[in-house]
């Protein structure tokens, strides 16, 4: 069951995380309650949203049940099973088609605003609604998409019918599908508010994610850290007049794309933070990682490694009058302890679901404030992070457990407060001021 479409959206986003570690695609939206599921998902990918216009066929008399669907180009999808036990008459779906068409040209023009559609030759796309009913809307959608070549055509949904959650039967590539109960007969069941979407809403979550997701990719950019023969890939996210500057440092089997930690470096960015995702490990040991665990308990080479992008970033032009923090998850939070204990630039740290223990003697060396954050589920985590308070010898430390939340913070709202405590510790502890020239 979702809260709404907002919650059933966060739901499949997690889902779906590991398109974010690919190419960047397009999410495509079903409107109009689709938008604002699709909405959600294309926040967590960090992909742009554009929106597939269609219009349901509803047989004449009892709209809600639908003979087929149509959009702006390409010929109306239609059942003709339906319309073949209902006795329609080809006048009749003539006419139904017609008024669809002026409803599909009129949302067309409100929808978009004068965007035109994004271009999708070559790039994974996701197509998104808030749930599947006879399957006509979806189908209609990636008969209008194929067409423009798109590298991977993906169906993600909340819920649909058993026997619907086969991406074949829509002809796509993949298909993502959270629910399926065998009493299905309704979309609207699995949700706990399901109100009408007003097209007035469908225009603001678009507006929406068109002004982040141009925030994001103007503000965003590619960097290189070369440390000791290695080249280390990151990514740079600076806001207009940045207060400080935050390094994330992952955790095991993770990487910079971690949807995570880009999760929690959007909502730094909002409150004036500026943010560096970058790898820990080149790909070549990544993939030795991969087969041998061989690097990502080696706490010292990865603080190593995080210490000297701290002095990369601080010979940066841009970046050079800002204080420093660190973001560290999972072992990544015992490398950010040690690189910190001696790095009198950092100031700040965060550790989320993380492993400080394995900082060992270094937590004795902290003098960053320094806030644990863990999960109320993860009762080892609870352990090992109450034990790492007491060894901290930082002069300002917390310690925050989050209910019902577990290791990776995947249950619903967990992540944002996780975001949420993040950006209140760096805003308060991170130095306001510029540093002198």
């Amino acid at each position: 069951m979702f809260r709404d479409r907002q919650d059933a959206g966060q739901q499949l986003a997690r889902r779906l995380a590991r398109f974010a570690q690919g190419p960047e695609g397009v999410v495509f939206a079903i409107p109009r309650g689709g938008v604002i599921v699709a909405g959600e998902v294309a926040k967590v990918l960090g992909w742009p949203l554009d929106v597939v216009i269609l219009r349901k066929l509803g047989v004449p008399g009892h709209e809600e049940l639908a003979f087929g669907a149509i959009a702006a180009a390409g010929s109306p999808v239609l059942d003709s099973e339906i319309m073949q036990k209902l006795g329609l008459s080809d006048a009749a779906v003539q006419r139904v088609i017609e008024m669809a068409r002026a409803e599909v040209k009129r949302r067309e023009q409100l929808y978009r605003q004068g965007r035109p559609a994004r271009d999708i030759a070559g790039k994974p796309v996701i197509v998104v609604d808030d749930g599947i009913a006879t399957g006509a809307d979806m189908r209609a959608a990636i008969r209008v998409l194929r067409p423009r070549n798109p590298r991977q055509l993906v169906i993600a949904v909340p819920v649909a019918p058993p026997d619907a959650c086969d991406a074949a039967r829509f002809a796509a590539d993949d298909m993502v599908c959270l629910s399926a109960p065998y009493d299905y007969y309704a979309v609207g069941q699995v949700y706990q508010d399901f109100r009408q979407i007003t097209d007035e809403a469908v225009v603001q979550a678009l507006a929406e994610a068109d002004a982040a997701y141009a925030q994001n990719a103007a503000r965003a950019r590619a960097v290189t850290i070369r440390t000791g023969g290695v080249d280390l890939e990151g990514t740079l996210g600076l806001p207009a007049g940045a207060r400080g500057l935050v390094l994330f440092a992952h955790g095991s089997g993770s990487s910079r794309h971690s949807p995570r930690n880009r999760r929690v470096a959007e909502r730094l960015h909002g409150a004036g933070l500026g943010t560096l995702l970058f790898d820990l490990l080149s790909p070549e040991e990544e993939v030795l990682d991969h087969a041998t665990a061989g690097f990502r308990f080696d706490i010292p080479l990865l603080a190593g490694r995080l210490r000297h992008a701290t002095r990369w970033a601080a010979q940066q032009a841009e970046l050079e009058q800002l204080d420093f923090g660190y973001f560290g998850a999972s072992t990544g939070a015992a490398a950010a302890l040690m690189a910190a204990a001696g790095e009198p630039r950092v100031t700040t740290i965060v550790s989320r679901g993380g492993r400080p223990d394995l900082a060992g003697p270094a937590l004795g060396s902290v003098r960053a404030a320094t806030l644990f954050i863990v999960g109320g589920r993860d009762t080892e985590g609870i352990a090992l992070n109450q034990d790492a308070l007491a060894r901290c010898a930082a002069p300002v430390k917390k310690l925050v457990i989050v209910p019902s939340a577990s290791h990776l913070f995947e249950e619903s709202g967990a992540l944002d407060e996780v975001a949420r405590l993040a950006a209140t510790w760096f805003t308060d502890h991170l130095s306001s001021h510029l540093r002198a020239a």
